[in-house]
């Protein structure tokens, strides 16, 4: 579970004066990428990089990384409402990533300035100090009733998450594969009746388990109060690029047949059930929101080659959905608080999840 703790920093007088100014030359970048973004009406940062990266560098003295940090800081904003172009305080937050900040134990912190790296005093109180050592990802500098505080993000351990996984039925189904090819080249009367006899027992075990799972998540969610959000899947096996040895496993689940038991199900318990949009669940850092297929170095590993967030790959997928679905539960509530017509509650949840 991730934890963002609010740490005081007691820089000197000196230190003071060159934090000020970096945040102001900061936002003050922030606002020149929010003219050419709204200008341009685009929030997409390669494309933003390459207008603004060059002039932000010689204009306001950023450092590279720096540069980089204030056109993502903006491209976010502007994300959330694009009929508004976005503003930034002079002394609002600066985002500091691995490449702009360091630790130096628990009780100092470097932090890269317009004049350069400074080391700054951290005040470590009982609450922070078992857990600074679990830094993970970025973390924002920000100015509060004349001091500096900086936000960062650990990693704490949490309840464990309970998953579901098909490996059980993956080797039933290779052991049924190797039994029925057997029988099949054997072709005595004996195989025949055995062959019919395995004949839709993967899909009733299948079938099974779906149950299981969709009778757990249900319950889950209608003990805890909670909304149970899923991904869109229509199409998926279309779009599945699989090696060829993977293509018989990949392509025999039933993810329809897991949605339908889950809805129908959540209707009769009473739990609402939204479709978030797939698109980049398992490419986007939860932490820093950066998308990029070279966050996943392995299929199911997710590295972050932004912020150096990492963590299994459903997990992260997971956490993405989760957050999609936050950004809109006001939005979630009022619609299943409302009387809604037979059949239609996928149509509108789809409608406002963006599936």
């Amino acid at each position: 579970m991730m934890q963002t703790l609010k740490v005081k920093l007691e820089p000197t007088p000196e230190q003071v004066q060159a934090i000020r100014e970096t945040m102001h030359q900061f936002n003050a970048a922030c606002n020149f990428v929010a003219d050419k973004a709204f200008e341009l009406r685009t929030a997409n940062k390669i494309k933003l990089q390459k207008v603004v990266y060059y002039p932000i560098r010689e204009q306001f003295n950023l450092s590279a990384q720096m540069a980089v940090r204030a056109i993502s800081k903006t491209c976010e904003a502007y994300k959330r409402d694009k009929s508004i172009k976005p503003t930034f305080d002079p002394d609002g937050s600066v985002v500091y990533d691995q490449r702009l900040m360091s630790w130096k134990g628990l009780d100092l912190v470097s932090l890269l300035t317009l004049e350069g790296r400074i080391k700054v005093p951290v005040v470590i109180c009982e609450y922070h100090e078992p857990r600074l050592n679990r830094i993970r990802g970025q973390a924002d500098l920000i100015f509060e009733r004349g001091e500096f505080y900086l936000c960062v993000v650990v990693e704490v351990p949490g309840s464990p998450n309970e998953e579901f996984s098909g490996d059980g039925i993956e080797r039933v189904r290779s052991g049924i594969d190797n039994l029925k090819a057997d029988l099949q080249s054997c072709g005595t009367d004996s195989a025949k009746r055995h062959l019919k006899k395995l004949s839709g027992r993967e899909a009733r075990l299948r079938c099974d388990v779906n149950h299981c799972i969709s009778k757990k998540m249900v319950s889950k969610a209608k003990d805890t109060s909670s909304v149970i959000a899923l991904e869109d899947l229509q199409g998926i096996r279309k779009r599945m690029t699989v090696s060829k040895a993977k293509r018989r496993k990949e392509h025999s689940w039933g993810f329809y047949q897991l949605r339908r038991f889950v809805e129908y199900k959540a209707a009769i318990a009473g739990v609402p059930v939204v479709y978030i949009d797939p698109a980049y669940t398992s490419q986007e850092c939860p932490v820093c929101h950066h998308i990029s297929r070279s966050n996943r170095p392995t299929r199911d590993r997710f590295d972050c080659v932004c912020c150096g967030f990492s963590g299994p790959d459903d997990t992260v997928a997971a956490r993405n959905i989760a957050a999609r679905v936050a950004v809109n539960l006001p939005i979630v509530a009022r619609f299943f608080a409302e009387p809604q017509a037979p059949h239609t509650g996928e149509a509108h949840a789809r409608q406002f999840i963006g599936g």
